[in-house]
């Protein structure tokens, strides 16, 4: 009896040894099977590229092509860009100075950035007067592609009137004007002090622009 349960265990554990190889065969197989098959890709649907219309592609394009002017023309009042003033400048002397370099160019006009270099100015500075000076109609922009990019060419439309020549005319401020006419005893061809006036102003040094 001893001896059969002894050859009874034996058996036992060699058929387990034997389930446990063929266990082990199967599921390398089965592992190799799953290796082999390519695994599934997900399917990405391809993304549809929206077309901009008609009026879009304009807009893209206008954006494109927007100098600084126009960017700041959409960004201020028309009350901004006329009363533009630069700190510590005296806005009259530089209009006329502006108008000085423009009359030069007479219909050629002039490139804004030229101009700002002349005048030591910013383009951010020199776009402002550039449009208010626009606004005041002393000049008129020609938009122009110049080196791959847009620019302005500034030409002299009309020289703004300068109350400097009349600041110290004895007229202002005369105790016997309300007698003064060609006619008259007192009359600006024979008056002797808009001669003192002539004079003196001819005697003043000229100013080099």
């Amino acid at each position: 009896m001893a001896k059969k349960k002894d050859t009874l265990d034996e058996l036992k554990k060699k058929t387990e040894v034997l389930d446990s190889t063929s266990t082990k065969k199967v599921v390398k197989k089965a592992a190799k099977k799953d290796d082999a098959k390519p695994a599934k890709k997900s399917e990405e649907k391809p993304v549809k590229v929206k077309k901009l219309t008609k009026k879009e592609l304009e807009e893209v394009k206008r954006i494109e092509e927007l100098t600084l002017e126009e960017e700041l023309e959409e960004q201020l009042s028309d009350e901004e860009i006329e009363n533009f003033q630069i700190e510590k400048v005296d806005m009259e002397r530089l209009t006329n100075k502006v108008c000085d370099i423009l009359a030069e160019k007479e219909s050629d006009g002039m490139f804004q950035g030229e101009l700002w270099k002349k005048l030591k100015l910013t383009n951010q500075i020199g776009s402002r007067l550039a449009l208010k000076l626009e606004r005041m109609g002393t000049i008129t922009r020609e938009k122009l592609l110049e080196s791959n990019r847009w620019t302005y060419k500034l030409i002299l439309k009309k020289t703004p009137i300068s109350t400097e020549s009349i600041v110290h005319a004895p007229c202002l401020v005369c105790t016997v004007e309300q007698k003064c006419s060609l006619d008259g005893e007192i009359s600006p061809t024979n008056c002797q002090f808009i001669e003192d006036w002539v004079i003196a102003e001819l005697k003043k040094p000229v100013i080099a622009k």
